[in-house]
């Protein structure tokens, strides 16, 4: 009768927690560096709406 083989993380924990940390850093990395490199708008539009906000502020305008 042979023995069942142990599984990874129980056989060897320190290499397991090793390899765990290892590719989260990976995917810690790989997720700053697609955030970084992702194309900015390039239209202003929240910057005319809040211009057009601070212009109009104070102001009456008509409801209809």
């Amino acid at each position: 009768m042979t023995a069942m083989m142990p599984t990874f993380h129980s056989a060897d924990r320190p290499t397991h927690r090793r390899v765990m940390v290892v590719g989260l850093l990976f995917c810690a990395a790989f997720v700053v560096i697609s955030f970084w490199l992702r194309p900015q708008p390039d239209d202003g539009r929240a910057l005319v709406k809040a211009d057009r906000l601070v212009r109009t502020a104070g102001q009456l305008q008509k409801a209809n």
